[in-house]
């Protein structure tokens, strides 16, 4: 893909702000089942997340955040559903779904034996950037995340859990991708790392791209985030979209917790 082998840029010029920014869905969620043996974990996922937004998508321990962001990105099957990702099936096109796609898990996945340039090199070479490309995303990103060169020459079984953390971010972004999704991803950041991350996420919505994160901060969901959704017993209890209900955004840990509470009063 063309964009790919772009520098990478959240800043772009107004008068292109505006022509991307519309109510274009990016990502489809259609009726999503999965189970792990007889448990069935997600019973029905339906959603849409639209081009210049970020989207908060929440629930208890065990709920299916994880499972459901799984199956968006390709690393689970799902038994029933539909998933469209920026204009691709993921399971009749999983190639093409996941070129415009910038993934950041819950645990840092990376290879410890390589440094962290050469663990980066490697995820760039996947997408096929050119050389300049991923020397100026590199420079971006390095300053962003406060990363020296000396860091990345060190090997990453000698890194902490934030400075993995910190690696995977840089990896996700580094072949220029227009929907970011991140599950729990500011775990182990300092205070700094982290309110660059916040600052970041709302940047790359509002220059026409998408985030879809997980998190367990309510306060970090309800600041950040133009929709929410609420994972309940395998399927979307609840949609909030803050543009339209903007006193929801201060009463999301109430919505949150009531949601359950409802939940554990019908089980007794």
């Amino acid at each position: 893909m063309e964009n790919n082998k772009e520098s990478f840029s959240l800043f772009m010029k107004e008068k292109e702000k505006k022509e991307e920014v519309k109510r274009e869905v990016v990502l489809s969620v259609e009726d999503l089942h999965k189970s792990y043996g007889k448990k069935e974990v997600l019973k029905g996922i339906d959603l849409k997340v639209y081009r210049g937004e970020v989207f908060g998508f929440i629930g208890k321990n065990g709920a299916g955040k994880s499972t459901t962001i799984d199956c968006i990105v390709g690393l689970k099957d799902f038994d029933k559903g539909r998933i469209i990702l920026n204009g691709h099936d993921v399971k009749e096109n999983p190639i093409d779904a996941k070129m415009s796609l910038g993934y950041v898990p819950s645990e840092p996945v990376t290879y410890e034996v390589m440094t962290g340039f050469e663990y980066l090199r490697f995820v760039a070479s996947s997408y096929d950037m050119y050389q300049e490309a991923f020397d100026k995303n590199m420079d971006f990103l390095k300053n962003k995340f406060m990363i020296s060169d000396s860091d990345l020459n060190r090997k990453i079984s000698q890194y902490s859990h934030g400075m993995k953390q910190k690696v995977c971010l840089m990896a996700s972004l580094i072949h220029n991708p227009t929907i970011w999704i991140l599950d729990e991803p500011t775990v182990g950041l300092d205070i700094i790392v982290y309110q660059t991350l916040m600052d970041m996420l709302k940047e790359f919505a509002r220059n026409g791209r998408t985030v879809f994160v997980t998190s367990h901060n309510i306060d970090l969901v309800s600041r950040i985030c133009n929709r929410v959704g609420i994972i309940n017993n395998g399927v979307v209890s609840e949609l909030i979209d803050f543009s339209k209900e903007p006193m929801k955004r201060r009463l999301l840990s109430d919505i949150f917790f009531k949601t359950y509470a409802v939940e554990k009063k019908k089980e007794g």
